[in-house]
């Protein structure tokens, strides 16, 4: 089938890739069917959108890429609610609030999202480690000393 979406246009997606959110995605409750498409093949970077509404998609990334100790225990609950049954079926993805310039664009590692790819059901969950944040910048500040 094809949809519209937010930054790639119109694009024919395969309905078996799409991801069921029973609970909606926070703020976007009624929002249940999702779809994860490349950026683009250059980029890390996906856009989980929306399957019933073109103007509603997210950027987002795996934590891995930026922030390689990033760690996120699911809970019994999501668990079950994802029905997964192998770590290996997890896939986590963190929303960005992208800023100009780029390199201001913040990560949300307080509520990743959660996919089980395996049976194509998703979850944001949120967490409750301190160290973590909804407005972490995804790329490292350098300071640089003039004069």
């Amino acid at each position: 089938m094809k949809i519209e979406t937010k930054y790639l246009g119109e694009v024919e997606i395969n309905d078996e890739k799409i991801i069921e959110f029973e609970s909606g995605i926070p703020s976007f409750l009624d929002e249940k069917k999702f779809i994860l498409l490349p950026f683009d093949e250059t980029t890390p970077f996906y856009i989980l959108q929306s399957v019933t509404t073109s103007q509603l998609g997210f950027v987002v990334v795996s934590p891995f890429q930026f922030f390689p100790d990033y760690q996120a225990k699911l809970s019994d609950a999501t668990v079950a609610a994802l029905q997964i049954e192998k770590e290996e079926d997890v896939a986590l993805f963190l929303m960005l609030t992208v800023q100009e310039p780029f390199t201001l664009t913040t990560a949300n590692l307080q509520g990743p999202v959660a996919v089980n790819s395996n049976k194509q059901k998703g979850k944001q969950i949120a967490l409750n480690d301190p160290n973590y944040g909804t407005k972490h910048l995804l790329m490292p500040q350098t300071v640089t000393k003039e004069g």
